[in-house]
């Protein structure tokens, strides 16, 4: 998964860690709803598990995921659920497609969904939001970044870590975008006095010798995940992060060149790599976070959101 140091415009560049997305789910409850999954599983299938699993009395919700505003957000996951339902961002004119037929019916799909069977105030919710419920046992299921699974099987953490499952990113119309990829980076400014020194640094954080360090000194358990190929080999690691083999097959099997079923042309599974996304992604998640909330409808939301991608669109002369 190291690709050495790269560069990126005035940075130098290298992986920290690699993250794609997944199915995490409790299953003590799966058994106990008498649910089980395909492989990959279905949407309909998690949806028909949600409600099932959902217990409101005791404080249990069937499934907990992002409602908070933001591209990185509720858009990171959103982006997914529409890729599945085979929708995209932009068709090969550039031209918004979030008013489009796939749009809402995978819009439509998580509001509904996320009103029988996730918490209450969804809409504020992000990654830590979820990872904190889902630790106190409050959540069924959770389909986000497969770096939660280090946190919900660690006991020092989790009430639930022996309880946990994992399966690969649910599917609807098209396997195509229904999980996302994602890198974190370690930069180094081009102008900086310390260059060697920062790029021997960051060969040491990424190597295999740093792995083996955090091993001995914390655990295998507790090694970066998402970083080196030879981690996920290491049977050490695999027998103390029982989710190594769902994690690994996630992030090579995501695909940020052919995410949606139509042509698309961009790259980006969970976002589109143009300067103008952040905005566009920004305020398409207000809008979603608004009709999550009841706040508007979905068609309202999607079409102020189409409104708005255009708007970005047209400012930046992708076409008039």
């Amino acid at each position: 998964m190291r690709n050495g140091l790269s560069v990126d415009g005035k940075m130098f560049a290298v992986p920290f860690y690699g993250e794609s997305s997944m199915l995490m789910y409790r299953k003590d409850l799966a058994t106990k709803a008498g649910v089980t999954f395909s492989d990959p599983p279905t949407w309909d299938q998690v949806a028909d598990a949600a409600v099932k699993m959902t217990d409101k009395a005791n404080g249990v919700y069937g499934i907990c995921l992002r409602g908070k505003p933001g591209w990185g957000d509720n858009m990171a996951f959103l982006t997914t659920l529409v890729n599945t339902h085979g929708g995209q961002w932009f068709d090969m004119k550039w031209k918004p497609q979030v008013d489009s037929k796939p749009w809402h019916d995978a819009v439509n799909f998580y509001v509904d969904l996320m009103n029988k069977a996730a918490p209450p105030g969804s809409a504020a919710n992000s990654f830590n939001e979820i990872l904190a419920l889902y630790n106190e046992g409050k959540c069924g299921m959770w389909i986000d970044a497969t770096i939660a699974a280090s946190f919900i099987t660690d006991p020092k953490q989790s009430k639930v870590a022996d309880k946990v499952a994992f399966a690969k990113a649910p599917v609807k119309v098209t396997p195509k975008g229904s999980n996302w990829l994602w890198a974190w980076a370690l930069g180094i400014p081009a102008g900086t006095q310390k260059a060697d020194a920062a790029q021997k640094f960051v060969t040491w954080a990424t190597s295999k010798e740093y792995i083996e360090l955090v091993a001995k000194t914390n655990g295998w358990a507790r090694v970066p995940t998402g970083t080196r190929k030879s981690t996920y080999a290491n049977p050490e690691f695999k027998k103390a992060a029982v989710f190594a083999d769902a994690e690994l097959a996630a992030i090579n099997t995501a695909n940020p060149n052919d995410s949606t079923l139509p042509k698309s042309p961009y790259v980006g599974v969970q976002f589109a790599a143009i300067p103008e996304f952040q905005s566009i992604g920004m305020n398409v998640g207000q809008e979603l976070s608004a009709a999550l909330a009841g706040k508007k409808s979905v068609k309202d939301a999607l079409a102020a959101g189409q409104k708005a991608a255009d708007r970005e669109m047209k400012k930046a002369g992708y076409y008039k």
